[in-house]
């Protein structure tokens, strides 16, 4: 299992931990204020540091150097911002989301590359579906049949520039549409990736892992066969 970092121990931080934690994962809530970790589930056996959510030292006691996902979630979007940039440019985190209350400044974030959710479309369920690895929160989707999973991904950096009929013909997911800036965006409008767009898309169940491990890994030169399909 992997661990977690959460910023924020209010209402939402806890219930993330405590799904996270009742996951199975090890996690650790951080909040400047010390009382918040009686907010917490009695059960909790994750890690509560007392501190500013985005200090490096106090983060660095969360165990935010070798966390696969941190979620800034604190009342504050200059400390959410701060905190996501911190864990993914000094850090290197992953997956990396923040709370955003001003939906017009989210989209400015979204620009430099981390996914924000504003206060006017945000639940915990949304938040763990983008700090999880894709699949592994419960807002994926599936066709009548059980066959083709729907959901979201947020591509590795390397594939940002490459052209989207390349990206499905390397990993074999089907673009449905994409999220650039907070909006939606029709595959037939948009011909490569950007940095910080989100992914939604198509894919069989029985190609999940591949599916997925392509699209969230470095990409790779495509073959001379690649380069003709697309």
């Amino acid at each position: 299992m992997a661990h977690y970092v959460i910023v924020g121990g209010g209402r939402v931080g806890s219930r993330l931990a405590a799904t996270l934690d009742a996951a199975g994962h090890s996690v650790a809530v951080v909040d400047r204020d010390a009382r918040a970790e009686d907010g917490l589930p009695a059960d909790f056996s994750g890690e509560f540091v007392a501190g500013i959510g985005f200090d490096r030292d106090v983060l660095r006691r969360a165990g935010t150097e070798k966390a696969q996902g941190l979620a800034a979630v604190t009342a504050d979007d200059g400390t959410n911002i701060i905190a996501a940039r911190v864990a993914r440019e000094t850090f290197h985190v992953d997956h990396v989301v923040a709370r955003i209350y001003d939906a017009e400044r989210a989209r400015v974030y979204q620009r430099l590359g981390v996914p924000t959710v504003a206060s006017i479309q945000w639940t915990a369920e949304q938040v763990l579906h983008r700090l999880l690895p894709a699949g592994a929160a419960d807002a994926e989707q599936r066709d009548p049949s059980g066959r083709l999973i729907i959901t979201e991904l947020v591509p590795h950096p390397s594939w940002w520039g490459r052209r989207l009929a390349e990206v499905e013909s390397m990993t074999g997911i089907r673009v449905a549409y994409l999220t650039r800036f907070g909006e939606g965006m029709l595959p037939a409008g948009v011909e490569r990736l950007q940095e910080g767009d989100v992914v939604h898309g198509v894919y069989p169940v029985d190609r999940r892992d591949a599916v997925e491990a392509a699209l969230q890994g470095e990409a790779r030169e495509p073959d001379e066969d690649e380069e003709e399909r697309s």
